[in-house]
């Protein structure tokens, strides 16, 4: 007997992903607005350390190439692009499920991150954005006198 996880908004979600695509409602192109054209969104992770923040993006597929990282007024960018395999002619398909096309995340950074120091490393499908924290407000023991 098979598990199968319950969600219950799976369908109404589903429903509002396919009327965005046909109504082509997510697929802005406005920079002046404020909206970029997106296919979908890498899943991720954010961790806190005491001395940085660590960003895990899920990419499989991506070729570094393919991926710009922008940091702009305290907003860091991911964008990039997971291209389309080449479909044979005369295949059918039972079922397509992964995204293809063009993806953004945006974050914006806490007062306490240095943006002059962050860095990014993509290996096997996962890209890891570092962005570590300003000394100034790192934790520091203070010491009491008696």
């Amino acid at each position: 007997m098979a598990l199968i996880r319950y969600e219950p908004f799976n369908l109404l979600n589903q429903l509002q992903r396919e009327m965005n695509r046909l109504l082509d409602t997510g697929r802005l192109d406005n920079a002046e607005a404020g909206h970029v054209l997106a296919d979908w969104a890498p899943t991720v992770d954010i961790e806190e350390e005491t001395n940085q923040f660590i960003i895990h993006a899920d990419l499989p597929g991506v070729e570094n190439k393919d991926i710009d990282i922008t940091l702009e007024n305290g907003v860091l960018t991911l964008k990039g692009q997971r291209s389309t395999e080449n479909q044979e002619e005369g295949k059918q398909y039972r079922r397509v499920e992964r995204v293809r096309g063009t993806f953004m995340r945006r974050f914006a950074l806490p007062d306490v991150a240095d943006a002059d120091k962050v860095s990014a490393k993509y290996k096997d499908g996962v890209l890891e954005v570092l962005v570590p924290k300003r000394e100034s407000v790192q934790p520091r023991r203070i010491a009491i006198e008696s």
